[in-house]
């Protein structure tokens, strides 16, 4: 396998990883402690910012549902593909993947708003600081933990 190959293998497995725990962290914060949305409304959460809320009750819950954790275990990948495409470039400078992780948690979610608030005009409030706080820290509880996996796999790939 080519180091192109497994770098890209290591960041899709790296943003699976983060997307499994982003979606822990939102089970025990969004639907335990701030009741923002019941459990079974988080796979289908992400059908609703892409394509809108009647799109997602059209369809129904079952296929929201799948399309919602299609769309967010395929965002998760490549974000995790990216970051480990970047990361070398980091690691020869002496950063710490968990530095770099909490900087890429905030452009990720800048990023992935900007994309959101284009799609479709019934979205949360993103200027909202509630909003903002809440969506920089969920995506650091997705970038730490896929950054440190990329990182620990990736130690092997080059010079340092």
């Amino acid at each position: 396998m080519t180091d192109r190959a497994r770098t890209i293998r290591i960041g899709a497995l790296g943003g699976l990883i983060g997307g499994l725990i982003i979606w822990i962290y939102e089970i025990v914060v969004w639907v335990n402690i701030q009741h923002l949305m019941p459990l079974s409304g988080l796979p289908a959460n992400a059908t609703g910012l892409v394509f809108g809320q009647d799109v997602k009750a059209s369809l129904g819950w079952p296929i929201s549902a799948v399309i919602g954790t299609a769309i967010h275990f395929g965002f998760s990948c490549a974000w995790g593909v990216l970051f480990a495409l970047i990361w070398p470039w980091f690691r020869k400078r002496g950063f710490e993947a968990t530095f770099v992780a909490l900087f890429y948690a905030v452009l990720a979610w800048i990023v992935m708003h900007l994309a959101i608030m284009s799609a479709t005009p019934v979205h949360p409030n993103y200027v909202d600081p509630n909003v903002i706080l809440g969506g920089f820290v969920s995506h650091a509880f997705f970038t730490v933990p896929m950054a440190l996996y990329i990182k620990r796999k990736m130690a092997g790939l080059g010079p340092a």
